[in-house]
């Protein structure tokens, strides 16, 4: 296994680089919700309309835990954390509407004190055919003293204990009606707030499947297998452009 630190807010693009390069790869993207919510949010949103087969991890805390705690796009309106001067003056980015409404094919929130229950989840990620997005809940101690591991303790409760949620999509005419679903099941936020799946859909194809549809030899022969160099000389000859672009 191995990884790559890349630029803040570039996470999911470097990613999918990868990704598409070598589509043989488990590619795991880990942000937090500042990285891939806010300065990222261009590049979260367009990555939506790809379904490219990788899992987005967002580490949502409502802060900027690293530069002294500001406002992070999931921070509500109104609420005023410890280093804020005043409350927060901005509305809040809801990750999983983003993420549904974009085209992410699998959508789900976890909690990250409930370590068992959300290892499940990044299982089911992982396995998933197409783009999957997480939302972890996750306390920051340092800046965030509103939700604390008390504040979510109290009030995170299991999609799965409810016998009548199922958030898989098994055939194409259900997708609207399970988008919709899920999104007003993710509006909800307060007393109780939902962990678990909350949107999953097998049926949209992925963008690897669409470039092997275009290209047959892609899934066989993808970039990263083509041969650069060979004893110590590329293999593409670029002379004569060059020659034809040379102003004499």
């Amino acid at each position: 296994m191995s990884g790559v630190h890349t630029l803040h807010g570039r996470a999911l693009t470097f990613a999918i680089g990868v990704k598409l390069a070598n589509p043989s790869l488990e590619v795991i993207v880990n942000g937090g919700d500042g990285d891939q919510l806010g300065i990222g949010v261009g590049h979260f949103v367009s990555a939506g309309r790809r379904n490219v087969d990788l899992t987005v991890i967002v580490h949502n805390n409502g802060v900027y835990g690293l530069t002294k705690g500001q406002a992070s796009p999931t921070l509500k309106l109104g609420v005023k954390t410890k280093s804020l001067p005043k409350p927060n003056i901005n509305s809040d980015v809801n990750p999983i509407a983003l993420a549904i409404s974009a085209g992410y094919t699998f959508v789900a929130r976890g909690y990250a004190y409930d370590v068992k229950h959300l290892k499940e989840i990044i299982k089911k990620a992982i396995k998933h055919k197409g783009l999957a997005m997480i939302d972890v809940l996750q306390p920051c101690p340092t800046y965030n003293d509103i939700h604390t591991k008390e504040y979510y303790d109290k009030r995170v409760y299991k999609l799965d204990d409810d016998p009548g949620w199922d958030p898989v999509v098994k055939k194409p005419e259900e997708a609207e009606d399970k988008m919709s679903k899920a999104i007003l099941k993710s509006t909800e936020w307060g007393d109780r707030i939902p962990i678990g799946v909350f949107y999953q859909n097998e049926l949209v194809s992925t963008y690897e499947q669409r470039i092997a549809e275009r290209s047959p030899s892609y899934l066989d022969n993808p970039p990263a297998h083509d041969v650069i160099e060979f004893e110590g000389k590329p293999t593409t000859d670029i002379e004569d452009i060059l020659k034809e672009r040379r102003v004499v």
